[in-house]
């Protein structure tokens, strides 16, 4: 089965990268500080909604996205719960050990990174890294020379995925075999890391003699491709953090899902 991962662009598009990845950190850090599950809940809904109503992908593409931070959801929910601490068991055979403490933990953290997780992948569909170091340098004035290394250093993964499926089916073409074990191991590890890390050395050393040719290693002006500015958008993206925030705390007055509003509170 092809995989299709065309998509639509939304107004989250074109809001500025920079910008953007600000108001994104101020909100990772804010979460941080949250422990109320009620509030974690509720903002966790909020974000499954912007995920997957603004990021114009399809309703698939975005699941299997989301699906290793489902994962990660239900492994360290499940972990902190059957082998956490506490005083009120609910629960318990040999090692594991269920108590109502370890539940609201495991719950609190499972949703943490599951908002971590949306709000990671929010930002990463809907923001062009290229245009993110062009605003970084524009906004945020990041020097060319660091911004610039970035942008090769993104645009060498493709071509070393390449390379290395080019060796591989080359290997595999005259026959190469290995042993069972460590030793096969062992034996593919200097196949592909050697050769791979030959070239890599090789086009970086292109790379930055280019560069220097081009003046990217100095700190005067430069003229830029793209021209990026703090918008309309950008304020339509504040103003929907600051409602999508204030509504949550808002509900968390009203609605308790779980009987607790402090994960803390019950040690």
């Amino acid at each position: 089965m092809q995989l299709d991962f065309s998509f639509q662009q939304t107004w989250l598009h074109k809001t500025n990268p920079a910008f953007k990845f600000l108001l994104m950190l101020i909100l990772f850090i804010g979460m941080l500080f949250i422990h109320n599950p009620n509030f974690l809940i509720i903002f966790m809904v909020g974000a499954w909604i912007m995920y997957l109503g603004y990021t114009g992908h399809s309703f698939f593409n975005l699941l299997l996205f989301a699906s290793p931070f489902l994962l990660i959801f239900i492994t360290s929910s499940i972990s902190m719960i059957l082998f956490g601490e506490g005083q009120t068991t609910w629960f318990q055979f040999g090692l594991i050990h269920v108590t109502e403490e370890s539940f609201y933990r495991g719950l609190h953290l499972g949703m943490r990174s599951m908002i971590f997780g949306l709000l990671g992948l929010l930002f990463a569909l809907t923001t062009r890294p290229v245009l993110l170091f062009y605003s970084l340098m524009q906004q945020f004035k990041l020097k060319p020379k660091f911004a610039y290394s970035f942008m090769a250093a993104v645009r060498i993964l493709p071509i070393m995925l390449e390379e290395f499926q080019s060796l591989r089916h080359a290997l595999k073409v005259r026959g190469v075999t290995y042993q069972k074990g460590v030793k096969g191991f062992y034996q593919k590890l200097q196949q592909y890391v050697i050769p791979l890390l030959a070239q890599s050395i090789r086009r970086a050393h292109r790379i930055a003699v280019a560069m220097e040719a081009k003046k990217f290693s100095g700190d005067q002006q430069r003229t830029y491709y793209y021209k990026l500015q703090i918008g309309k958008y950008d304020l339509y993206f504040t103003l929907l953090l600051i409602s999508w925030v204030s509504i949550t705390f808002y509900l968390t007055n009203f609605i308790s899902i779980i009987p607790i509003d402090h994960v803390r509170s019950t040690n």
